[in-house]
């Protein structure tokens, strides 16, 4: 380890290097449950992509592992240390190098958190879409990361359709550069989305051409109230079918809706089995909520309620936003699944999944990015409870399980990880893992960047 420090320090200021092992530890691991993590070596913090540069080209020089991390607001483990790796958190390369109106992208460093980078283009006219759950914590290069994705993805998108162009230091310390500044471009291989998505395990990304849309008029939602998920999830369809295209289209179930309750006392309606939240960001969407809102009647609403104004608005987005903190509350830990399927099988995903939680006695609420057929379950559990920690368990396996069976996949924004590496490769099968594990040899001969993700 003496050695390694050294190095370290002749390419990098002695405040990017924190040894102390209480600090360190604090490092360790990102929200992921279930997730092994090890002690770190040293932890450095650069700034440029010198340093970047000089952290890998030292690791590679000693063969020590790197882990890079952001903001660690991940939920796969996918940031979590290995015993005596190099933790690489790139959280002070926080700064917006360039926004361009013209043509519409945005250039910044990896450390820069989302909603610092959204409301900085919004001052401009501009709109960053991507808004995972955390974007007043999660970082651009860890939303790049995992491929994340957020409330807005039914009309807009995931990240991995706003990153033009990326530089990104390889294992040996070499500086790549890969995709454009334009609009278009089709030069080669599409060596930017190799490495969204792929969790640190092919390079580091120092920066990100990012772009951008104009911005859109405030959102009006509404909500609509029903007697079952398979009625909601009827909506959904016929929503969808319908030609339709909402700014977001969420749902919440009965558990996660008395959750938010009791954590903010919103006053939700705790009657209703599902609540289904859309929302139009047109010109004039009132004729857009009135389509919608007919939809659900027909498909079996017991009341549809439409916001008044967009702090109305405002205030449903916040009771879908505030459900994961309202299920956290319930039980010391979480478990958080993200399952995708395809919308016609999104009644049977969360019907599945409440016969999971009775057939294990456990809370388990489901949120749902409904018109991305996105679930997210969240197995409720004590930790500190051996039984009731296997249940959580159990159940997790068990929600994978059905989402496969049902057409599905086993992450549609969160990534792999630690967490889903065995159920990677149920889904993948041999000859696309095969394939995958040639692809990382390639970028990372050595095995150096973090190790024991994702494949």
């Amino acid at each position: 380890m003496g050695d390694l420090i050294q190095l370290l320090h002749e390419g990098l200021p002695a405040t990017a290097i924190l040894t102390d092992p209480d600090i360190t530890a604090s490092y360790a691991n990102d929200m992921a449950s279930f997730c092994a993590a090890g002690a770190p070596a040293v932890v450095v913090l650069p700034r440029t992509t010198e340093q970047v540069q000089h952290v890998m080209r030292t690791a590679t020089a000693l063969r020590v592992p790197v882990v890079p991390q952001g903001a660690r607001t991940g939920l796969s483990g996918a940031a979590n240390a290995t015993d005596g790796c190099i933790v690489l958190s790139l959280v002070k390369m926080d700064r917006i190098l360039e926004i361009d109106p013209a043509e519409r992208i945005a250039v910044v460093e990896p450390g820069v958190v989302n909603a610092v980078l959204s409301r900085a283009v919004a001052e401009q006219g501009l709109y960053y879409p991507p808004d995972p759950s955390s974007w007043e914590q999660c970082t651009i290069g860890g939303n790049i990361g995992t491929a994340s994705g957020g409330l807005c993805c039914v009309k807009y998108g995931v990240t991995a359709e706003y990153v033009l162009g990326l530089d990104v230091v390889l294992a040996d310390g070499r500086l790549l550069t890969t995709g454009r500044r334009t609009a278009k471009g089709v030069a080669g291989y599409d060596l930017t989305r190799l490495f969204v998505g792929s969790e640190g395990s092919l390079g580091v990304v120092v920066r990100a051409v990012l772009a951008l849309k104009p911005a859109p008029p405030q959102q009006l939602a509404l909500a609509a109230e029903f007697p079952s998920a398979a009625a909601a999830c009827e909506a959904v369809r016929r929503i969808m079918a319908g030609g339709h295209a909402p700014s977001l289209l969420e749902l919440m179930d009965r558990t996660t809706l008395r959750a938010v309750n009791a954590l903010t006392g919103m006053g939700l309606p705790e009657s209703t089995e599902a609540l289904l939240l859309a929302a139009f960001d047109t010109p004039d969407p009132a004729p857009h909520l009135a389509a919608v809102g007919e939809l659900c009647t027909a498909a079996g609403a017991t009341e549809v309620v439409p916001a008044d104004s967009p702090a109305e608005s405002e205030l449903l987005l916040h009771a879908r936003r505030m459900s994961l903190p309202a299920l956290e509350a319930l039980r010391p830990a979480t478990m958080i699944d993200d399952v995708c399927v395809p919308r016609s099988r999104l009644a049977e995903m969360l019907d599945g999944t409440a016969a999971i939680a009775d057939k294990h006695g456990l809370t388990i609420g489901v949120c749902a990015h409904a018109g991305d057929g996105n679930t997210h379950p969240v197995v409720c559990f004590d930790p500190a409870d051996e039984d009731e920690a296997r249940r959580a368990r159990e159940s997790f396996d068990e929600i994978m399980a059905l989402g496969l069976e049902l057409g599905g996949t086993i992450t549609g924004e969160h990534g792999v990880g630690l967490l889903k590496k065995d159920w990677l490769a149920r889904e993948a099968g041999p000859v696309a893992m095969e394939m995958q594990r040639g692809v990382k040899a390639v970028f990372d001969p050595l095995g150096l960047l973090n190790p024991g993700k994702v494949l």
